[in-house]
């Protein structure tokens, strides 16, 4: 029987079916296990961790620093070798046995030689700063930090990414591998966005405020509530007591009194007045200011010969060094006010609380214009400012420039200012040419000027300071004054200068690592000696003989004072 044939033009043909992808499940790794590329770029990163920066480093400290910088080379040095296969179109290969030997041989000898030099530049800065010497334990702290955070922190980066991969497992059922991947990614960069945006930084900052708030209703030990009529807090007083926070209780319960006054002086002296409001004073930062202001003119304080506009920092703290001066310099006849804006810490409120800051500075000063600027001309104190740290930033934003500084004010010291502050940042971006950031010139100091050491004659010595003198103290070593987030990437003209005197020549800019160390220094600023760092208690002194040019004060008696405040006096 003849085979039954089919004419070819009759044949149905029909396209392969392509196999469906699929998003592959990766082989589950050893929590401990690294890649050869990416323990490279740690140990890189590891080594120039340990140069130095602008203070001096504990051994935790630098072994935190060295740990997020070598995570943050590990997956550099992942990336960069994924990136040279992609290159050369070559799949992942264990390394040989040699190549791991030559690399622990290169970090044994590369470590010990970056610790010793790390080591040594840090026992500099301690001498630049009369610091007391590093413990040698250090030594084995910051390896053992250092460890530690690097495989919590490789341990993180994995995690999300397996979070990204189970997602697009997941969607695989519905979706193509592609768009299951694509849709994982998303999620990640969402969350990120949303952290970014600040709808969980708020919500946490939210929550550290509500912690703090427990610190701020304790009164620190010898503080106690004013028997005087000069004090918010005291008889008569617009605010309660209880209502004026810890460092509220602190600035109104102590300070110079009428007595320690004459007795420094060798003359009669009156009770200073210091006016204060708390954030449980009022519910909103205007009506503290104008509770403030209420409370000083109830003191008396539109009477006095000076009065002093102060700016906090974070949870509420006024330096005595900024205050205890003007005091003694006006003899008692001054009056000073601040209102607080926060529970948060000094360094936290840096980070996240400038706009309450900028609000506290602008509704206080405002406040208190108004009062002021209703009196006789012939009747009104002196009216000065003053601030540090994120207490310049809002004590600048009343302002709009170097002539209304000039024309409302009598006078201003601002001490360590942020590198985010308006007005600082538009004198020192806009100073005269051939003068440096670390001691910039602005317009011949006409009205504006800078110094690190006001015990000493204040550039340009040979050109007139007349009227208003508004004077900016900073320290070279200051990170306060130097941390902006552009550290990661760029390069600032501070670091392309000459060093300050309490900075070492070897402090070098490397990206992102320098960040990471100025950011680490932000929370010890204040934990080194005084004239370095963010420390300018005892430097005040001279800056408010600078701005107010008391008569009768020579440099012996100026030095007396230092000398005084100095003892806690």
């Amino acid at each position: 029987m003849d085979q039954l044939t089919v004419p070819e033009d009759r044949i149905e043909t029909r396209p392969p079916q392509r196999a469906r992808r699929s998003v592959r499940r990766r082989p589950r790794r050893r929590p401990f296990r690294y890649t050869l590329p990416g323990l490279a770029g740690a140990l890189v990163l590891l080594c120039v961790s340990l140069t130095p920066s602008l203070l001096p480093r504990t051994g935790l400290t630098q072994g935190l620093i060295s740990g997020i910088t070598a995570a943050f080379g590990y997956g550099v040095g992942v990336l960069a070798a994924g990136a040279w296969r992609a290159v050369v179109d070559r799949d992942a290969r264990p390394a040989r046995r040699r190549s791991w030997l030559v690399l622990g041989g290169v970090a044994l000898v590369s470590f010990v030689a970056a610790t010793a030099y790390g080591r040594y530049w840090q026992a500099r800065i301690r001498e630049l700063m009369d610091a007391p010497a590093d413990s040698a334990l250090s030594v084995v702290v910051v390896p053992a930090v250092a460890a530690v955070v690097f495989v919590l922190l490789v341990a993180l980066a994995r995690a999300v990414r397996r979070v990204c991969g189970s997602i697009a497992l997941l969607l695989d059922r519905w979706i193509g591998a592609r768009a299951a991947r694509a849709v994982g990614w998303a999620v990640v960069l969402v969350g990120s966005a949303l952290l970014l945006s600040g709808i969980v930084v708020d919500q946490l900052v939210a929550a550290a405020d509500r912690a703090f708030s427990v610190r701020d209703g304790r009164t620190d030990e010898g503080v106690v509530a004013p028997t005087g009529a000069e004090r918010s807090g005291g008889p008569g007083s617009l605010v309660d007591w209880g209502s004026l926070g810890r460092e509220g209780r602190t600035f109104v319960g102590t300070g110079p009194s009428a007595g320690d006054i004459a007795a420094f002086t060798g003359a009669p002296a009156t009770q200073p007045v210091r006016a204060y409001a708390g954030l449980d004073s009022a519910p909103t930062t205007e009506l503290r200011a104008r509770l403030a202001v209420d409370d000083l003119v109830r003191a008396g304080g539109l009477d006095r010969a000076v009065l002093l506009v102060v700016t906090t920092t974070g949870s509420g703290w006024v330096d005595p060094g900024a205050v205890d001066p003007v005091e003694y310099l006006a003899g008692g006849d001054s009056a000073a006010v601040a209102i607080q804006y926060s529970y948060l810490p000094s360094f936290v409120s840096y980070l996240v609380d400038s706009d309450r800051a900028r609000e506290a500075g602008r509704e206080l000063f405002d406040a208190v214009y108004e009062r002021w600027n209703r009196l006789p001309l012939d009747g009104r104190p002196r009216l000065v400012v003053t601030g540090e740290s994120l207490g310049s930033f809002g004590g600048e934003t009343a302002f709009s420039g170097e002539y209304d500084l000039r024309n409302r004010t009598g006078g201003a010291v601002f001490a360590g200012p942020p590198e985010f502050n308006t007005l600082y940042r538009e004198f020192v971006s806009d100073r005269d040419e051939g003068s440096p950031e670390i001691e910039p010139e602005y317009r011949d100091g006409r009205t504006v000027r800078f110094t690190d050491d006001p015990g000493e004659e204040i550039a340009p010595v040979t050109e007139p300071w007349d009227g208003s003198r508004v004077l900016y103290l900073l320290h070279p070593s200051d990170p306060v004054v130097w941390w902006t987030p552009e550290l990661v990437y760029a390069r600032p003209t501070w670091l392309e200068e000459h060093r300050g005197e309490d900075v070492v020549d070897a402090v070098r800019w490397i990206p992102f690592v320098t960040f990471w160390q100025v950011t680490a220094d932000l929370p010890f600023a204040g934990n080194v000696p005084d004239g370095h760092g963010h420390v300018y208690r005892s430097q005040y002194v001279d800056a408010w003989v600078h701005v107010l040019q008391p008569p009768g004060w020579d440099a012996e008696r100026v030095a007396q004072l230092r000398d005084l405040l100095a003892r806690g006096g």
